[in-house]
Parts: C-alpha cells; structure tokens; sequence
C-alpha cells in the first residue's frame, strides 16, 4: 500500500525529527546530580538522594560482583 490513511504517500526516505544528543553543557541541566561515590562521574540521581550514590557503570559492575560473589 503506498498511500497512508489521509491520503499522502508514504516514504522511506526521512527520518522524523529526533531529539539531538545532549551536549555537553545540556547534559547537566535540570537539578543537579550527584557524582558517583567510585569514579566521580555525573549519576541520575539527584544530589538530595540518600546513600552511596553511583553512576551507571558502577552499578552495572558493582551488580557483577556481589552476583558472583558466590
């Protein structure tokens, strides 16, 4: 079928507009994050939130250890 239901062709050609990558500066906006506890590196977590604070891959790595901890 090459017509959509309100009567325009369909294309394969564009992509719709994605949102663009965070720089670096946008990466940051909104409240600010705490840094992780290991590496330093900005976490999704505000800076309010209790405990030990970790950034992705720290947590993806600290998961691995306490899995195979064994």
């Amino acid at each position: 079928m090459d017509e959509s239901r309100d009567g325009h062709a369909d294309t394969y050609c564009g992509t719709p507009d994605a949102p663009h990558a965070p720089t670096e500066a946008g990466a940051r906006s909104g409240p600010p994050f705490a840094d992780c506890v290991l590496c330093g590196e900005p976490t999704e977590y505000p800076e309010a939130t209790r405990g030990a604070t970790l950034c992705p891959v720290c947590e993806w790595r600290e998961a691995e250890r306490t899995a195979c901890s064994g």
